[in-house]
């Protein structure tokens, strides 16, 4: 039997008095790419913050790849990137890769490097440039590019489209597609339904703290009888 890459078991957190996630159920089989969805505030950041062992959840399990998460040798098999991606200012592009590769143990190669920069579109010369003198989108294709360098079983990546481009939003649809290919799972956050529907094997709907639905986009549009996943959504949480 295989284990799931991920899986959330009853988990519940507080802030103080107030409830974050409540008795949240959830997981992601192996070369599987499920979104999780929801209003800014619905409790998505908080999810992946006590997965990373950011927070502590004060009940419930979390698994990856059926090793608790608090373990940090469980951790080695993911990739993250935060949604507020900030590298350090004062290093270069190719010494921010060198560094997370050098973490995760694997060798800076330079053609595999300019081969990932080029599939999402950042030009060579920015390696040479500090981090100080991106801009946005290039920030973000500078996170993506060390995150998926490292070849993870699993990726974690909070709303990995912020700041791109159009065309480098094609392209990392491509790239994720590629990874599902190659065996990967994907577990991301997106407000851009469009990316769900094209990307996702699944997507689960966190409302205040709870999942209220989990399943296909085609079963999602079907279980509110909806033509689009916007209008299924909105059904969802109203």
């Amino acid at each position: 039997m295989t284990l799931p890459a991920l899986r959330f078991q009853q988990v519940q957190l507080r802030y103080g008095a107030t409830p974050v996630l409540d008795s949240v159920d959830l997981s992601v089989q192996a070369g599987e790419c499920v979104a999780l969805v929801g209003l800014n505030g619905a409790g998505k950041t908080s999810l992946i913050k006590c997965l990373l062992d950011f927070i502590v959840a004060d009940s419930g399990s979390i698994e990856i790849f059926g090793q608790p998460h608090r373990q940090p040798a469980s951790r080695a098999a993911l990739g993250y990137l935060p949604e507020q991606f900030i590298p350090p200012y004062y290093l270069t592009g190719a010494e921010f890769i060198r560094y997370l590769l050098r973490l995760q143990g694997v060798e800076y190669q330079p053609d595999r490097v300019a081969a990932m920069l080029a599939a999402l579109d950042l030009a060579p010369a920015a390696l040479a440039q500090t981090v100080r003198q991106y801009s946005k989108g290039m920030t973000q294709k500078l996170g993506l590019a060390a995150c998926l360098l490292a070849h993870k079983p699993l990726y974690v990546l909070d709303e990995p489209m912020s700041g791109l481009d159009p065309r480098a939003h094609a392209l990392l649809r491509q790239q994720l597609a590629a990874l599902r290919a190659r065996g990967s799972s994907v577990f991301l956050t997106s407000h851009n339904l469009a990316d769900v529907e094209l990307l996702c094997d699944r997507l689960a709907i966190l409302h205040a703290g709870r999942i209220r639905f989990t399943g296909s986009p085609e079963e999602c549009r079907q279980r509110y009888g909806t033509a689009t996943l916007e209008q299924a959504f909105l059904a969802c949480i109203e």
